[in-house]
């Protein structure tokens, strides 16, 4: 495993490089890639993204001028917020074999690069891109705004419990840069989309606690978002809402991405590891936030899950 130096020395190495981001890339992922290409760009790098069909409307201005054009040829390929090589989208699944770097800060990170770096205690990948481009003498303006997306986003502003001090000393450096991080803040904590609302509404009033009502089970199918004509921007980070019910402190957002295939979000407290009840049906990520898919009915899916937590909490009463 490299470490920050290291990974810097490796990258000074590095020319016409391609950046992978994850399958429905959040702001961790998309800003670590744009991030890292803009300081590699700095460098008098030739640097680019490969476009991702899972963009939101939020995320998607922070890659847009980083993305390759079609007949990019990469000499070396990097991903940045990517555990596993599932977490690959289609387009990206043939550089899986030819990752020379990979960058990444969850604990079930599964070492699939020539070179690999990981941080499992940091709160969002983005601490680890910033390290690495302050080691290169690269942390530009233009750098640091996508990577005040990466490290807001991965910790709900700052308010999720894997915060820590090194999280806010960078977020400090970060706006000392001179960014617009009132826009990031508005854009992607402060507004809501009516057909969000809506959303959120549904969901909660279908909402089914167990657990002696530790444990939310929230569901989105895809009837729910035919019915309000809801798209990806709309749904983004769903996964937030069951833990902001008084007394839950297991939340389940199990999302229909096709009929039957259900991608299930995992948001606990210290009682309940996310990643060890997610990596029991394939998934991983962090402890206290993690996800997995399960092709399945939705009753059989939601026993499933449940089964996980059970099987990874003692006192789990049903």
């Amino acid at each position: 495993m490299l470490t920050v130096s290291q990974t810097a020395a490796l990258l000074r190495t590095f020319d016409n490089v391609l950046i992978l981001t994850h399958i429905r890339p959040d702001g961790d992922t998309v800003g670590c890639a744009a991030a890292l290409c803009a300081g590699l760009r700095t460098l008098g790098k030739k640097a680019c993204l490969l476009p991702n069909p899972g963009l939101t409307e939020t995320t998607a201005p922070y890659f847009a001028p980083y993305a390759a054009p079609a007949d990019f040829v990469p000499e070396y390929v990097v991903s940045t917020d990517i555990a596993a090589l599932g977490l690959l989208p289609d387009n990206a699944r043939p550089y899986g074999g030819r990752i020379d770097l990979a960058i990444d800060h969850h604990p079930s990170f599964e070492g699939f690069g020539r070179a690999n770096i990981v941080r499992p205690e940091a709160a969002a990948c983005g601490e680890l891109i910033y390290d690495i481009l302050v080691e290169l003498g690269a942390l530009t303006a233009e750098a640091a705004l996508p990577l005040y997306v990466a490290v807001s986003t991965d910790t709900g502003c700052f308010s999720y419990g894997n915060t820590t001090a090194k999280t806010h000393a960078v977020a400090a450096a970060l706006i000392e840069a001179g960014i617009d991080y009132h826009t990031v803040n508005k854009v992607f904590f402060r507004t809501k989309t009516r057909k969000r609302m809506q959303l959120e509404g549904a969901m909660l009033a279908a909402c089914e606690f167990c657990d002696r009502d530790r444990v939310a089970v929230l569901s989105v199918p895809l009837s729910l978002m035919e019915r309000f004509q809801a798209t990806e921007s709309d749904a983004e980070d769903l996964s937030a809402l069951g833990g902001q019910i008084q007394g839950v402190d297991c939340a389940v957002t199990m999302r229909e991405l096709r009929p039957d295939v259900w991608k299930i979000s995992v948001r606990t407290g210290q009682r309940i590891n996310a990643t060890e009840v997610c990596r029991m049906l394939g998934g991983g990520g962090h402890a206290a936030a993690a996800g997995c898919t399960v092709e399945a009915s939705w009753p059989e899916a939601k026993r499933q899950i449940l089964d996980a937590i059970a099987q990874n909490a003692p006192d789990f009463t049903g």
